[in-house]
């Protein structure tokens, strides 16, 4: 088979951990014989050097002539230039995304990379994301772009944007899992020592205000609810538990975690299911009754969702190797 064909285009204050993500994580997409499943390549607008936030330039072995034959296009986060400070972007460089779009390449963005692609209009009327600290400046320099915050990233398609840092990890994991599927994709994970699988709806780390002082917060509820994890939990008696009422208790945890009671509950709940299976050799009901999902059409369903595997399939491939 062929290996898929993705260039990443670094700009000048480009973000060193966005621009090594790509290389790393497709660069770990590889079948049962060890085949890798991608070849990435590096370039600049110019083919010459750009220099990176982190005090060192990037020397590259490539110019703008590889966009025009890559079947993926990655732009990395930048902290600066034109893009960021008056909505503008090289014509050159506009030129070779637009020209990549218009032939169906895939155009990807990594935190604020999607500055760059809204400068080249290709996020106009789309829905997409960034680093949610430069939502506000981003909003200010491309009001037609609809701007999500919240989310870790956004798949519209053959445009797909992330929000910051990690979330680049777990949009090139997605993009492999929908290329060739969960197995790889979890090979991949594990290659890179990251979780497998993030929901791309999943809240972004937001910084949010410290809570009042002297207020009661939702800490011990949430160790409290991770001794009952296989316990048929309700929204009702987590509130009580903490002494609130259910619309109180809700907005606080919210503020706290960043996201929902079921959905903080949900997300630990299968992790639990994934240490049982990667670690012991429980039948997948009991499992699926320990992590509280209480039935194995309840967990498969879960898995699928959320991992695109099922259980079964998920301990084959993760199950540790028995001493």
């Amino acid at each position: 088979m062929a290996r898929h064909q993705i260039a990443v285009l670094a700009l000048d204050h480009v973000v060193a951990l966005d621009l090594g993500t790509p290389a790393q994580v497709f660069g770990a997409a590889r079948d049962a014989s060890g085949a890798p499943r991608y070849k990435i390549r590096t370039c600049t607008p110019t083919g010459g050097p750009v220099r990176s936030v982190a005090g060192f330039q990037v020397l590259p072995d490539h110019g703008l002539e590889i966009i025009e034959e890559a079947q993926t296009v990655v732009v990395p986060g930048i902290h600066g230039g034109p893009p960021m400070t008056d909505g503008t972007i090289d014509p050159a460089v506009s030129r070779a995304l637009r020209a990549a779009h218009a032939r169906s390449a895939r155009i990807v963005s990594i935190c604020t990379g999607a500055f760059a692609l809204a400068a080249a209009g290709l996020l106009d009327d789309r829905p997409a994301t960034t680093h949610w600290y430069h939502a506000e400046r981003f909003r200010d320099l491309y009001p037609n772009v609809k701007l999500d915050p919240d989310v870790l990233f956004v798949d519209d398609g053959e445009v797909l944007t992330s929000a910051g840092v990690a979330a680049g990890l777990d949009l090139c994991l997605h993009i492999i899992r929908a290329d060739h599927g969960a197995e790889i994709a979890n090979r991949a994970a594990r290659r890179c020592v990251v979780p497998p699988w993030r929901d791309g709806g999943q809240a972004q780390y937001i910084e949010r205000p410290v809570p009042v002082a002297g207020a009661a917060g939702t800490a011990p509820t949430r160790a409290w609810a991770l001794d009952r994890l296989g316990d048929p939990l309700t929204l009702a008696a987590m509130a009580g538990h903490a002494r609130m009422s259910v619309r109180t208790f809700t907005r606080r945890f919210r503020e706290e975690t960043g996201v929902s009671p079921a959905r903080w509950l949900l997300g630990h709940r299968t992790e639990r299911a994934r240490t049982l299976l990667e670690t012991t050799d429980l039948p997948v009901d009991q499992v699926a009754r320990r992590a509280g999902f209480g039935t194995p059409a309840a967990l498969r369903a879960q898995f699928q969702a959320s991992l695109g595997v099922s259980p079964a399939a998920y301990r084959r491939t993760f199950r540790a190797p028995t001493p």
